[in-house]
């Protein structure tokens, strides 16, 4: 139904697509993998008329198209769901459903019709939401269902989802594979876009492969292997992925003793890191581990349990007095959390460490010494491109990442906290995270990994905490640390 042939894109005379074919079937679930900066993102944009084409040809349904704008692209059945949303935030759930295709009668919209068909659309997702609340008070989560049910509102031929479960729990994100199944039923082609190979996996027909901005082929699903799928990726097998972590295991540095958060979040939470090592924590989404790296750091109100750092304990967590106490945070959500966007790599760096005097002299901020100083950081995490001055949104994903984690590199710590370090990036930029903790390991540190991602759990940790409805449930050793231990604890079982 949709045939791209020799699409080659150039920005300031670089090649971000070259001479890429791309086709998708009618009910049909097409993968594209790639590495950030693969031109994933830059052929979805081009299918859904975002930005022309210098060379190529596109035919949808044996109709060729010569330009395209995503008006067009709309009324020839072309729907999208980027990661960047397109919600306007003064506006109720509904308002965005049906914003540019309210129902209306000579004067007045239809309110009633468009509340009854919002009501099933919703419905047939299995996405819970108030229609009548504006989306400026959303989760990300939300908002990400308000998106998808926009798109589907279209009822559109070709569908295409840019990372579409990054915010979603398990739970809601099996609402919208069920929704895919459905579509995919109806005939409608689906161009899925995802890091997660468990997704790709489960869910696509077949899977096209670039690495930078060249189609190095398209499979069937079926008949490739997870381990085959990242070669072709990242050009390198995938036993190079993960590096060999010593581990160390010294003094305590950091303590936890039955903490509870105030909206019992976490219950009685209890565990130990120590120098030298890395410590797992895991579980299914909202099982509290991520609440309970945000309490340690002072983001989420304690009502019980006792914090220590070294031999100091801390009464009241704050981010400011965890930072002085040298523990360091990355939370799961760079873009609203982690990260100015708006504001240059540069600043972006150096935030939480303009106090030192190596940046400051009093009120007043060394900038000649902060351009000096960040050059070290940015070379060792591989910060592509080397644009110091560049605003945060315009670095790929992987690379937004890299420049939350120097904030890491910008003073001693001696406790890191990582919430979902990898989600969202590519393979390439996972590398480069695994050798700094590595690094950070290896120099004594103790490193504290919250994952949803197996693999990462069983070859960087050396001790691993399993999580169930807020409570620790299992701790395991080095020598436990398989798929399936780690897993039948994941229902609340206790070691």
């Amino acid at each position: 139904m949709l045939e791209v042939t020799g699409f080659t894109k150039r920005f300031r005379g670089i090649a971000a697509l070259d001479n890429v074919d791309f086709s998708l079937n009618e009910g049909e679930v097409h993968a594209l993998l790639g590495e950030n900066g693969a031109g994933k993102s830059t052929l979805i944009n081009l299918i859904a008329g975002t930005f022309p084409w210098a060379e190529g040809v596109y035919r949808i349904n044996g109709r060729t198209i010569t330009s395209l704008t995503p008006q067009v692209a709309q009324e020839i059945g072309i729907a999208a769901v980027f990661q960047e949303f397109s919600l306007v935030p003064d506006l109720t759930v509904l308002e965005n459903i049906f914003l540019g295709r309210e129902q209306s009668g000579s004067f007045f919209l239809k309110r009633r019709q468009m509340r009854q068909a919002g009501t099933e659309l919703l419905d047939g997702l299995g996405f819970h939401l108030p229609l009548d609340e504006k989306v400026a008070f959303l989760s990300r989560a939300q908002k990400q269902m308000v998106e998808i049910a926009k798109a589907l509102r279209m009822r559109p031929k070709v569908l295409i989802l840019d990372e579409p479960t990054a915010s979603l729990t398990d739970g809601e994100a099996d609402k919208l594979f069920h929704a895919v199944a459905l579509l995919k039923a109806r005939g409608v082609g689906i161009i899925y876009v995802s890091h997660r190979m468990s997704e790709i996996r489960n869910l696509s027909d077949r899977v096209t492969v670039l690495r930078g901005g060249k189609r190095i082929g398209t499979v069937v699903t079926s008949e490739i292997s997870d381990e085959g799928l990242i070669e072709m990726m990242v050009g390198r097998p995938v036993e190079q992925l993960f590096p060999s972590i010593e581990h160390r295991p010294g003094a305590a540095r950091l303590e936890v003793q039955n903490l509870t958060t105030q909206d019992h979040s976490v219950i009685g939470a209890s565990f130990v890191a120590r120098a030298g090592e890395v410590v797992g924590l895991a579980g299914l989404v909202g099982c509290g581990r991520s609440e309970l790296c945000r309490a340690v750091f002072g983001l989420e109100t304690i009502e019980a349990g006792t914090i220590t750092v070294g031999d100091k304990t801390i009464a009241r967590p704050s981010p400011a007095s965890m930072l002085a106490n040298k523990v360091c945070y990355f939370p799961a959500d760079r873009g609203s959390e982690g990260l100015a966007m708006a504001r240059s790599a540069r600043e972006n760096a150096t935030m939480s460490s303009l106090d030192l005097p190596a940046l400051s002299a009093g009120p007043v901020l060394k900038f000649w010494r902060e351009r000096e100083v960040i050059k070290a950081p940015l070379a060792d995490l591989a910060l592509r491109p080397m644009a110091p001055e560049r605003k945060v949104s315009a670095f790929s994903g992987g690379n937004q990442q890299k420049l939350m984690l120097a904030r890491g590199l910008m003073r001693p710590f001696d406790v890191y906290l990582f919430d979902e370090p990898t989600v969202g990036i590519d393979v390439g930029a996972k590398v480069d995270v695994y050798n700094l903790i590595k690094s950070l390991v290896e120099a004594g540190a103790s490193v504290v990994v919250s994952t949803s991602e197996l693999p990462e759990l069983i070859n960087l940790a050396s001790r691993v905490y399993v999580m169930h409805e807020g409570k620790v449930v299992a701790e395991l050793g080095q020598a436990e640390l398989t798929e399936a231990q780690i897993l039948s604890h994941y229902f609340g079982g206790r070691a």
